[in-house]
């Protein structure tokens, strides 16, 4: 946190309020120039994001023409030889579209969740939870669908949220960013070290985990995204109702208590969101890293510390860089092709590296 040196009468000196560079200290007062840029900016993201749609539909390993996919789409597309190809982008288009949204909303919420701006989606265990239950679906019970790891992902990560809290919680005085993100880290530790020794003890279970763990978004058929939506649609809906409470609780507990807000409730609120919005994107595409990270930070770079303008601009960023990624993944190593989980990375990285070294990361 920055202070600012003023005069006082006497000629000495008293530090200043809090500036700014802190995420939503100031929820009601928010920057001019960075409120007249977040239309814009969010119409361009719209723009980008259009461009990457057409792209995840159209380029792969065969290229598929405009007019092709528009007569599947509109219902005329029994005479069309790609249509299958193109009802599987169309299906791999859509389960992009959440998972980058998604992941990159929760990331946004955890950083202000946790005052830490290297938090990820992962730090609550979620994605080492929904591991270890498909791990166990698969060497234990002979789960082999990508419907049963669904719902096995989906207990993993929700048993595992709730783990992490009540660990952060043991020792009194209520769960901290410190602690909680202390209790993630040896949570996900744990949970990690059980699902290395199930694969060791079985080779096949290593053999259909490993697709699995990659991360992809590719191979998930329509009738999946709709199980696992209404898991997305109501993480989203917590998030979004807890802004106002994301901008209170990144000004510290103090301060939050200041201003009105029940922060064990908000606590409890934003972390019952990520949750739901991290297992839903684990349990449909595997555990994809970066995007999480890297997104709000570029969002809260462009738009300000304040989460009424972050989180929308995380809901177009999100999917725009999956979907690139999982393109560029198609491209390079035709005609096989480079998992969206690696490539996000590959992806992401060089950008954020530079924001780094400019000095121009958000502070939290």
């Amino acid at each position: 946190m920055t202070e600012t040196q003023t005069a006082d009468g006497a000629g000495g000196t008293a530090p200043a309020a809090p500036t700014r560079a802190v995420v939503g200290a100031s929820p009601r007062r928010p920057d001019g120039r960075a409120r007249r840029r977040t239309p814009l900016l969010t119409a361009a993201l719209v723009v980008v994001l259009a461009a990457a749609l057409v792209a995840s539909i159209t380029l792969g390993s065969k290229a598929i023409g405009l007019g092709d996919v528009v007569q599947v789409l509109t219902g005329h597309g029994e005479g069309v030889a790609d249509r299958g190809i193109i009802e599987a982008r169309l299906a791999r288009t859509a389960v992009g579209l959440l998972v980058g949204a998604a992941l990159a909303v929760a990331g946004a919420a955890m950083q202000g969740l946790t005052r830490n701006p290297l938090a990820d989606p992962g730090l609550l265990g979620v994605n080492a939870g929904a591991a270890l239950a498909v791990v166990v679906a698969i060497a234990v019970f002979g789960v082999g669908s990508l419907t049963g790891y669904v719902w096995w992902a989906m207990a993993g990560a929700g048993v595992a949220a709730v783990l992490v809290h009540a660990l952060a919680g043991l020792a009194g005085g209520g769960v901290t960013p410190l602690r909680l993100t202390l209790a993630g880290a040896a949570v996900t530790a744990g949970l990690a070290s059980w699902s290395s020794g199930l694969l060791v003890s079985s080779k096949q279970s290593f053999d259909s985990f490993r697709f699995w763990q990659v991360g992809t978004i590719g191979g998930r058929g329509l009738d999946l995204v709709g199980t696992v939506l209404p898991f997305f649609v109501t993480g989203l809906v917590v998030v979004l109702l807890a802004v106002r409470q994301l901008n209170a609780l990144a000004l510290g507990d103090d301060l939050a208590r200041g201003l009105g807000e029940n922060v064990v409730l908000a606590r409890a609120t934003v972390a019952v969101g990520v949750a739901v919005l991290c297992g839903a994107s684990t349990a449909l595409a595997g555990p994809i890293g970066f995007l999480g990270l890297v997104v709000p930070h570029v969002a809260r770079f462009v738009v300000g510390p304040d989460h009424r303008r972050i989180i929308p601009v995380c809901l177009v960023a999100g999917p725009t860089l999956l979907l690139a990624a999982d393109v560029v993944g198609r491209l390079v190593a035709h005609p096989s092709e480079v998992q969206a989980g690696i490539m996000t990375a590959v992806v992401g990285v060089p950008f954020f590296v530079v924001l780094v070294r400019r000095g121009r990361m958000a502070s939290l």
